[in-house]
């Protein structure tokens, strides 16, 4: 139950965020926005690292896989993206359509075990549980 509350939580967060930086992004220019959201970002971090108990930052430098340390360089392509589609269609179908390539990506991931992801076997109901998520934003999409 916590998971799905989280999860909830997180989407409802990621669209306010994107307005919001879509906003700032109006008044001042996307390089501008974007390196206050990750600037703001890390101090929060900094912040919440200070008050909660200071892991080594060395551990980062062991990490296996250095490839996962991308995950801020794609947080930053991440908000501009988010900017840009929530700029050209509106805070409802931006959501939707990144909501799917979501689910679309999260599922290749894990239908071929990508990253150290468990490999999951291929599920049709799963296709078609995508495929219904696809036909909900043609019909919320649809004008008359």
């Amino acid at each position: 139950m916590w998971g799905i509350l989280v999860a909830l939580l997180s989407g409802a967060l990621m669209s306010v965020q994107g307005v919001f930086n879509t906003e700032v992004t109006k008044q001042s220019s996307l390089w501008v926005s974007t390196g206050w959201v990750q600037l703001s970002a890390f101090l929060v971090c900094v912040l919440a690292w200070l008050f909660t108990g200071r892991d080594s930052i060395g551990a980062l430098w062991q990490v296996e896989n250095k490839y996962t340390l991308l995950g801020g360089v794609i947080g930053a392509f991440i908000t501009i993206t988010v900017i840009q589609s929530i700029s050209a269609l509106g805070p409802a179908k931006s959501a939707m359509l990144i909501v799917i390539a979501q689910l679309i990506v999260a599922y290749v991931i894990e239908l071929f075990g990508m990253f150290g992801v468990d490999k999951a076997p291929f599920e049709w109901r799963k296709v078609l549980g995508m495929l219904i998520a696809i036909a909900g934003i043609v019909i919320f999409k649809w004008e008359r």
